[in-house]
């Protein structure tokens, strides 16, 4: 089951109390105040890890809270600090508080950790409030809170190249063509049962990540069909790939399928329209007459669109579309090193 968004309460440790505690000393009133610090409350953190793929597990368990840190004790001996509680999450996953919206991380790199709620203060004991006119305080102060919050995670797909079509338009196919991913495929319309990422070998020690993000429909930008649920996954792709059903078999204008995926694109994130983009015409196998292949052809000429006809079953067209796909990510990761 792929789980890319979960909502969940996470309360960090309260601060541990201050000690009130006099020591035994002759000459020296009540003994001298000798109370210890309270520990700190333990933090509840996020860690990026290729070991986890989905947010299953917080649907399951929803609340996580880290241990109090321990009051102080006599001696001028501090409490332990409470212990943290480390969740791991898979690398591309944003953090979000839910009553403002404010992105707390956003997890891209192995390794990548976030403080979500910070463990509360611990208290000071009285040793601390001791001065020339009181040398016996009895003040001592309570640990801090911890923080607390809910949260909404969203994991978004981490891919050079993203995938983009109507159900059936051949993007599982060809990612299992390409690649060693092996997307499951059900019997309803909405046929990827989940986003895949697969790695591409282009050239020798060259390669490049590709997204299978499932099939849009029209309204997909509302929720229709699988909605929302996979369209975040395309923001974060660096280039698109618009595959279109050119066989004899489909109904669809494949001029018309373009711009309806453009359009629900635009709606859901104006920016994703500003990518760099190509239209791959796919089935050419069973293109019959070529009516729809030759449409999509000239119209792509006309825009000076990319476009690859291309068949997964026969593997036609499939070397050119991976050279171009490529050295256009090579290209892309050079220019930004570049400028970094």
């Amino acid at each position: 089951m792929f789980i890319d968004q979960a909502r969940l309460f996470v309360k960090a440790g309260n601060g541990g109390a201050g000690s009130r505690s006099f020591r035994r000393e002759k000459f020296v009133p009540e003994g001298g105040p000798d109370g210890g610090d309270g520990g700190r409350g333990g933090h509840v953190s996020f860690v990026a890890s290729n070991r986890v793929s989905t947010l299953l597990d917080f649907r399951y368990q929803r609340h996580y809270e880290a241990k109090s840190g321990e009051s102080g004790h006599g001696s001028h001996r501090h409490g332990a600090n409470g212990t943290d509680v480390m969740l791991p999450l898979p690398i591309g996953t944003i953090i979000k508080d839910e009553q403002t919206g404010e992105i707390l991380a956003d997890l891209i790199s192995e390794g990548q950790t976030a403080i979500v709620a910070h463990g509360g203060k611990g208290g000071r004991g009285n040793s601390h409030f001791a001065t020339s006119t009181n040398r016996a305080p009895r003040k001592y102060e309570e640990g801090i809170p911890g923080e607390e919050r809910w949260l909404i995670l969203e994991l978004k797909l981490l891919a050079d190249v993203g995938l983009v079509g109507f159900p059936n338009a051949g993007k599982s196919t060809l990612i299992s063509t390409i690649s060693a991913a092996h997307p499951e495929i059900a019997s309803y319309p909405f046929t990827t049962l989940r986003p895949h990422l697969g790695v591409v070998e282009w050239a020798e020690h060259e390669s490049f990540v590709v997204a299978d993000i499932p099939g849009l429909i029209e309204g997909a930008h509302d929720g229709k069909g699988l909605g929302i649920q996979f369209l975040r996954h395309i923001q974060r792709t660096a280039f698109l790939l618009y595959l279109i059903d050119v066989s004899e078999w489909t109904q669809d204008d494949p001029i018309e399928t373009f711009h309806t995926l453009q359009t629900e694109l635009q709606a859901f994130d104006p920016a994703l329209l500003e990518r760099q983009f190509a239209i791959a015409g796919t089935k050419i196998d069973a293109q019959g007459e070529g009516q729809h292949l030759t449409t999509l052809q000239e119209f792509c000429a006309k825009q000076a669109y990319q476009f690859f006809p291309i068949s997964s079953a026969t593997t036609q067209g499939i070397p050119e579309l991976m050279r171009f796909l490529g050295q256009t990510v090579k290209e892309a990761k050079t220019s930004c090193a570049n400028n970094s």
